[in-house]
């Protein structure tokens, strides 16, 4: 947050904010918000949660506040580098009034609607924040606003331009562009089965509508098999979405994987010249140094070993070359899916017995991964969602919280756990159950020699592949370039 201080509607503190204590351009009018971009006051927590300083508040001064707000640099009188100078009552009102945020304009003025030339930070600095860290604030405040004496912040230094993520973001706006020029089906009530043949190739693939719905995601402590990572179980809301009937295949999966091989079966294709030329700008897997199928099959067979990133890239590769929006499901969705409106630990049952005519595991599979689609599918379609391999998904792995949710994802902020699902052709019966989770690891890359570590390939992993699902809303080109890229990659 860039400030924490006004009086509504004073023209003068008004400017003062617009230049952020620079010499203020003539005021223009504010640029009319769509009604999502308001800020409105956080809801009370649920639970008393103790916000701590250095963890919570701290690095919302830092990266927010202090460009305008700091020693030197006090606009509007207004300073939030150190303790005294927070406390300290302004010509714009008192910033912070410990136990009592609704008259500390460190809180206030966050709250303010997107299109008030008063809300801090402003919308061109990059506000309105959070609610999250809205509310983080209020609590703060609350709770009495301590603050640990000899606790300075400072301005955090910029970070270097990278070109290749500037790159990266471009091509995802490019691609955007297509997906939404492009957009056939804009109502659930039209979402029905399809396939499609992957341009430039005679490769296809098919997805299946997930109706939108509510479910209890985990499993309660008395299933079979239980683990604790796996509750508290909590109520979920799920938009709708077409899932991949089957596991991405190495036919898919090589397309994007040797470019010099796809642009050999290209040549044999008429293709769309633009789409090629997106594509073609998006990072491709490094040469593989050993056959990435461990001799356990090719054609039909799923692609194996991949890391997260990998896998997601081939998501925005697939949407570049098609003009329909591709990623991975995210935990809730994947569990919403596998369940298929069922609430036993297998979507046949809790007879464990049966699962042989489902799934791939320990007792069938002969030690190794077989072709895709053998088995009976989930009474939505899906096959392989129970066994073969264990499933990538977009989140973190970390503990739930008993929280009902709508549309969650842990975005991950460290390279280690991914969260996968669904079980594989090594695994005993428990670990294949609906609410079974596996997080991902370093010594699913043990026998890589490249130093650093490739970013592509889990070479320990041949437990693991995807599956993709198409979102019926297609979010903003920020968002989805939040899916396709974690932004901690370069760890997986």
């Amino acid at each position: 947050m860039k400030s924490s201080y006004l009086s509504i509607g004073t023209l003068s503190l008004a400017l003062i904010f617009a230049g952020c204590g620079q010499q203020a351009e003539q005021a223009k009018p504010a640029e009319q918000p769509k009604k999502a971009e308001q800020a409105a006051p956080a809801a009370p927590a649920a639970a008393a949660k103790t916000v701590d300083f250095v963890k919570d508040i701290q690095p919302i001064i830092e990266e927010q506040c202090l460009v305008c707000h700091r020693a030197g640099h006090a606009a509007g009188d207004v300073q939030l580098d150190t303790k005294a100078a927070a406390l300290k009552p302004s010509g714009a009102g008192n910033c912070v009034i410990p136990g009592n945020p609704g008259k500390s304009t460190f809180y206030t003025t966050a709250i303010l609607p997107a299109d008030d030339e008063g809300l801090m930070p402003p919308k061109k600095k990059g506000g309105p924040m959070s609610k999250d860290k809205i509310e983080l604030i209020k609590l703060w405040i609350e709770q009495g606003a301590a603050w640990p004496d000899g606790v300075v912040c400072k301005m955090k230094a910029k970070a270097e331009a990278d070109p290749a993520a500037e790159k990266a973001l471009e091509t995802t706006t490019a691609i955007h562009k297509n997906i939404v020029a492009k957009l056939d089906v804009k109502d659930a009530a039209q979402m029905k089965e399809y396939s499609v043949v992957i341009p430039g190739s005679d490769v296809s693939f098919s997805m299946v509508p997930i109706p939108a719905g509510e479910f209890t995601m985990g499993s309660p402590d008395g299933e079979a098999g239980h683990k604790p990572e796996e509750g508290p179980q909590h109520q979920v809301k799920i938009s709708p979405f077409w899932m991949g009937k089957h596991l991405v295949t190495w036919n898919e999966y090589e397309l994007f994987m040797l470019p010099e091989e796809e642009k050999k079966t290209r040549s044999a294709h008429k293709t769309n010249a633009e789409a090629d030329k997106v594509a073609d700008a998006i990072a491709r897997p490094s040469q593989p140094y050993v056959d990435m199928t461990f001799g356990m099959g090719r054609d039909g067979f799923p692609a194996i070993s991949m890391t997260q990133h990998g896998a997601s890239q081939y998501c925005k590769w697939l949407s570049a070359k098609t003009g329909q929006y591709y990623r991975l499901p995210t935990e809730a969705e994947w569990e919403y899916a596998c369940r298929a409106g069922t609430k036993t630990a297998y979507f046949f049952g809790d007879d464990a017995s049966k699962l042989g005519d489902y799934a791939w595991f320990s007792k069938n599979s002969g030690g190794a991964s077989k072709k895709i689609g053998q088995k009976k599918a989930n009474p939505w379609g899906l096959f392989d969602m129970h066994g073969l391999l264990w499933q990538w998904t977009l989140d973190q792995q970390l503990p739930y919280t008993k929280d009902a949710q709508t549309d969650p994802w842990v975005k991950p902020s460290k390279p280690y756990p991914h969260a996968t699902r669904g079980g594989s052709w090594q695994n005993e019966p428990d670990r294949l159950r609906a609410a079974a989770r596996y997080g991902s690891d370093p010594s699913w890359k043990v026998q890589d020699p490249q130093l650093p570590k490739s970013i592509w390939y889990h070479t320990d992993a041949q437990f693991v592949g995807f599956r993709i699902v198409r979102p019926l809303a297609v979010p903003a080109p920020e968002v989805v370039h939040g899916y396709w890229h974690s932004g901690v990659e370069k760890g997986d």
